[in-house]
């Protein structure tokens, strides 16, 4: 079960790679880079087809990301996003974010057995603040009816 506190810890930097930004603002990929550059999160897409997203340098592969970029979101399809994470397993990646509906569980097992904080089966645009609109409606339905994550406090 994923907790708040995991999710707090994805976002706090305010920095990621996110696989599978499009340049295509229709797309989700092109829709979740343009509100997280907006919420001034700091940005590197990877995508094989882009020299560039929305005026970003764009990365081929999670292999070519600057050293200092920690966390990764992945926006990829079911297929990609094995290729992905075996990547940024290698890379030492310190956090993965799995947009719901990207995940397999031959995934899921890969990351967790390499000991990286996974977060999956959760939208992004529900926790990144200031959260608006539609997300925003789904988020407070999610408070509502329980099915939001909650915060764990350490015995210690």
């Amino acid at each position: 079960m994923v907790t708040l506190n995991e999710i707090q810890k994805f976002l706090e930097p305010r920095k990621m790679a996110i696989a599978g930004a499009s340049r295509n603002l229709k797309k989700f990929g092109g829709v979740v880079f343009k509100e997280l550059r907006e919420k001034g999160f700091e940005l590197y897409p990877i995508n094989p087809n882009a020299e560039e997203i929305q005026g970003v340098k764009c990365y081929k592969s999670v292999d070519e990301i600057p050293k200092d970029v920690m966390h990764l979101l992945i926006l990829t399809s079911k297929e990609e996003t094995e290729v992905v994470a075996l990547a940024a397993v290698k890379k030492g990646i310190k956090m993965i974010w799995i947009q719901q509906k990207s995940e397999t569980p031959e995934v899921i097992k890969t990351i967790e057995k390499a000991g990286i904080p996974l977060i999956y089966n959760k939208c992004i645009m529900m926790f990144a603040t200031p959260v608006k609109g539609f997300h925003g409606f789904h988020r407070f339905l999610a408070k509502s009816f329980g099915g939001y994550p909650k915060l764990v406090y350490s015995e210690n």
